[in-house]
């Protein structure tokens, strides 16, 4: 058999040892972001969004994946944007500035909704939790939802009300946030459409803690039901307001509210208080239900944002596959033809403005200390 000759000997030689200096560098590092309130009464939702994502990674560098021909291993930046809007903006930019790839985040519609902007314009996909309308409605190409909007939400509970529970006269309070306002807004034009009468729309904020004036004033309209459209750091001491001040309407709140934390905060006053919640009930989602298992192993609590986040770092991760990079404007086309059967749904897939497609709805009630089922609604 011929020897190969001195120049081959060289080039496999040259092969050879660049193939192992590849191996000994390492697989390369794929940043993407994450941001949610981690400090403050809110904290409890970031810590559970990024239990799913930290989770998620974790199942995703196991596999050893490769992109473009080269091993990758993903990696977290995070941040406190504190649910504030301006800190939003600024989080934004810094990891606009350490280049990552993509982002999971923000968690409130009112620091997504700003930070989005930042985002497009950097041509950095996102997938936040925020429900609020707005946050697709500005036509970005980069923006995607991890849950439904508060228009499939807010649709849902105002005809439940009104119809399935009989409750036709309404009081609205909101705290102002793109997230409360916009589930109120939307809660309010379904109960009217249903035949439902709003006989008073309050408002306050979501650093508030006293609403004895508000209720006071709701109070003289005897109302028969009461929408709090925000978090369970208001809607906890709103409840324990209102049984103070002997007032027996039924109140009706959205997923901020259906919280483990909304139950610890007003004890046997909760009980009675109905809440919606995107998606299916957990234990009907076997995915779901491990991961929250794992979630509470881990970390030892869990509420049920992380399959939520989760699913959006699958989804991001299966669509950098799918275009064989990681560079946002090459991937960014596959993510947006999405067709993903996730933890917390069987069917992940968006619309043009990056809405999900189908959304699932279901009606909870609290219960002796727990969150129980009322009604599942399907739609798209």
């Amino acid at each position: 058999m011929p020897h190969p000759a001195p120049k081959q000997c060289a080039l496999i030689l040259a092969s050879a040892l660049l193939a192992s200096s590849v191996a000994a560098a390492g697989p390369t590092t794929v940043k993407l972001g994450f941001a949610a309130p981690l400090t403050g009464p809110q904290a409890h939702y970031g810590a559970d969004m990024k239990a799913g994502i930290v989770l998620a990674l974790e199942d995703i560098n196991k596999q050893a994946p490769v992109i473009g021909g080269s091993p990758v291993k993903f990696e977290l930046m995070t941040e406190d944007d504190q649910a504030d809007p301006k800190s939003a903006t600024s989080v934004a930019q810094r990891f606009v500035d350490a280049k990552v790839s993509g982002i999971i985040g923000h968690f409130n519609s009112g620091t997504s909704i700003p930070a989005s902007k930042v985002y497009a314009d950097a041509g950095i996909p996102q997938i936040a939790m925020a429900t609020a309308p707005t946050y697709t409605a500005q036509g970005f190409k980069t923006t995607f939802r991890a849950m439904t909007s508060d228009t499939q939400q807010g649709s849902v509970m105002g005809g439940f009300v009104v119809k399935k529970l009989g409750l036709k006269t309404i009081a609205i309070i909101d705290d102002r946030t793109a997230y409360g306002q916009g589930l109120a807004d939307q809660f309010e034009k379904a109960a009217k459409a249903a035949g439902g009468v709003v006989v008073q729309r309050e408002y306050t904020t979501d650093k508030a803690t006293d609403f004895s004036s508000i209720l006071t004033n709701i109070k003289a309209k005897q109302p028969a039901a009461i929408f709090y459209g925000g978090a369970d750091a208001q809607s906890a001491p709103l409840t324990l307001q209102m049984r103070r001040l002997g007032i027996k309407a039924q109140l009706i709140s959205g997923e901020m509210t259906r919280t483990d934390n909304y139950l610890k905060l007003t004890g046997d006053a909760g009980d009675g208080v109905i809440a919606s919640l995107a998606g299916l009930p957990v234990e009907k989602t076997p995915g779901a239900s491990e991961l929250v298992a794992r979630v509470k192993a881990r970390f030892g609590a869990a509420d049920f944002y992380a399959p939520y986040s989760y699913d959006a770092t699958m989804v991001m991760f299966k669509a950098m596959k799918a275009a064989n990079s990681t560079a946002p404007a090459r991937y960014l086309p596959f993510l947006a033809k999405t067709r993903h059967a996730g933890v917390s749904s069987p069917n992940i897939a968006y619309d043009a403005r990056g809405d999900l497609k189908f959304g699932d709805i279901t009606v909870y009630k609290a219960q002796k200390g727990k969150w129980t089922v009322l009604e599942t609604v399907s739609g798209s």
